[in-house]
């Protein structure tokens, strides 16, 4: 009879509630997420910057440093010394070679032409072999006998040579490129004196 009075109680549904540890584990797995495609968004954004800039550099090196400009070559401090045995003129010089580039200028040996306004050719000196460091000016002292100035007066000569070399940039990089001269020089042989010098 007991079990008989005992009255039957459905169960209660079973619910599907997360526990609250599911829950709080959602939000900090979008948090994470979003921090990671920030800092790679960051670092593609570096990388970019550091590409530009590393572009800049090589441009500006390859349009400043890397440029390279035919040395100048002059002539300066001339004058007359005294006469020759045979009665030309002697004349004491200084061949400047200027080198503008970043790289040292190495030139070969070069014959110079002086030439009277005939077309004759009055004097000849040798320039050496020689180095011009970068950004610098090489001076290198001369002689030469000039004929043509025994009746003494005004001779107007013109100066002429192309000096053939190779700019070296760290020992490494090399470009040919040849140096020339042209320098008149109005020298009185009346008074042995040099009254101009001018170079193109």
């Amino acid at each position: 009879m007991a079990e008989k009075n005992q009255q039957l109680y459905p169960l209660a549904p079973v619910t599907g509630y997360p526990r609250s540890d599911q829950e709080s584990s959602y939000p900090s797995n979008y948090q994470s997420n979003e921090l990671r495609k920030k800092r790679r968004l960051k670092c593609l954004a570096y990388i970019a910057i550091f590409a530009v800039f590393q572009t800049i550099v090589i441009v500006v090196f390859a349009l400043t440093v890397m440029r390279v400009k035919s040395p100048r070559v002059r002539l300066e401090r001339v004058t007359v010394q005294n006469s020759t045995i045979d009665g030309n003129k002697r004349l004491s010089a200084q061949v400047i070679v200027k080198n503008t580039n970043f790289g040292h200028y190495k030139f070969e040996s070069g014959t110079a032409t002086l030439v009277n306004e005939g077309g004759v050719t009055v004097g000849q000196f040798v320039i050496p072999e020689a180095r011009a460091r970068a950004r610098s000016t090489k001076r290198i002292d001369i002689l030469v006998d000039v004929s043509g100035g025994g009746d003494g007066g005004v001779v107007v000569v013109t100066g002429r040579t192309r000096l053939r070399g190779k700019v070296v940039f760290m020992k490494v990089l090399k470009r040919k490129k040849s140096a020339d001269m042209d320098c008149t020089l109005s020298i009185d042989f009346s008074r042995n004196d040099v009254q101009r010098v001018t170079c193109r």
